[in-house]
Formats: structure tokens, C-alpha cells, sequence
């Protein structure tokens, strides 16, 4: 994979770059190259347009925008690039994220933002990453392992239940047994 960032996270203020470094965490964990930066949707929105504008003449492929209260951030992006967009409300002022989250996922026809639920950055950067991986075999199949393991994890927790009645044993889904195959 190449070293140069696929994927872009942009913040609108440093506030939200505690957001920022858990879709950071998960896109390290799969090697794939990212940048990350701040620029305000009402602050700086030259520099909102600029980024958004020039990101796929430098090889971003998704956007992942996070913002707090109005959260125009996201949508302001996705007018001005054709590249997917990610929009992660932060929970902030005193709807705690709920204006955020209505921002994000009430955008006008033709301007689509894929919105994540308040703080959902590592669903946005797992969505990112299923984006790119459209493309990208490898990076699929990293996907397909990563997804057998937490599935794991949750099949060794049942264990755990040891004052209550178990349920019955669930035998694997046709869903797994087709990864198994692929």
C-alpha cells in the first residue's frame, strides 16, 4: 500500500481531535496511510473549501469530517469534492452532539454525507476503510480477518455466564461459513 494518506480526517475545532485519534487508532491498526487537520466549516472556510477541493488531486479517497453543535463541517466538505464523505458528530454544548447528529444526517439532495452516530469515529474510519477496500483485496481481507476476531471475542465472552442458564450452542451463520470459503 502506498505511503502517501488515502484517507483525510478533518476536525473543526481541537475540541474534537480526541475523536480524531480514535479513527486515527483504528486506521493505524490496518497500515493504511491517513492525514489529519483542523479547519472550520465557519472560521476558516477558505480553508475548508481548499482542502476539500484539492484532496483528490493529492490521492485521498474518503474524507472523514467531525464537528460539535452546528456541524456544518461535513456537508460544507461534500459540496465542494465528489469524494465520500464521513460526518461524526461530536457531543458538545447543550444538546450534547443531538444538533450535531441532525446537521450531519439532514443534508440537501445531492450533497450526501455518510453520518456516523455522536462520537462514532471508529465506525467512520471502519466505514472508511470498507470504502477503500472496494478496491483493494488486501486491505479486504484484513477487513474480513479483523471482523473473524471480534466475532470471536464475542463467541469466548459467552463463557462468562456462569450464575444465569446458558442458551443452547449457536452454530457458525451461512455468513461466516461464506468468508471461510471466500
Amino acid at each position: 500500500m502506498t505511503k502517501e494518506p488515502i484517507i483525510g480526517i478533518l476536525t473543526g475545532s481541537a475540541s474534537d481531535l480526541g475523536a480524531a485519534s480514535k479513527a486515527a487508532e483504528v486506521l493505524a491498526e490496518f497500515g493504511v496511510p491517513f492525514e489529519a487537520g483542523i479547519a472550520s466549516a465557519h472560521r476558516t472556510p477558505e480553508d475548508v473549501v481548499n482542502y476539500a477541493s484539492g484532496a483528490r488531486g493529492r490521492g485521498i479517497r474518503v474524507i472523514i469530517a467531525m464537528a460539535g453543535l452546528s456541524a456544518a463541517l461535513p456537508g460544507v466538505i461534500a459540496s465542494h469534492t465528489t469524494l465520500p464523505v464521513i460526518g461524526v458528530p461530536i457531543a458538545s454544548g447543550p444538546l450534547s452532539g443531538a444538533d450535531a447528529l441532525l446537521s450531519v444526517a439532514q443534508m440537501p439532495p445531492g450533497i450526501p454525507v455518510a453520518s456516523m452516530g455522536i462520537d462514532g469515529a471508529r465506525n467512520a474510519a471502519i466505514l472508511a476503510l470498507r470504502i477503500v477496500a472496494v478496491s483493494d483485496d488486501d486491505l479486504a481481507k484484513k477487513l474480513d480477518a479483523w471482523g473473524k476476531k471480534a466475532a470471536d471475542a464475542v463467541r469466548a465472552s459467552r463463557g462468562k455466564i456462569t450464575d444465569m442458564p446458558g442458551i443452547p450452542a449457536i452454530p457458525p451463520s451461512a455468513f461466516d461459513k461464506d468468508k471461510e470459503e471466500g
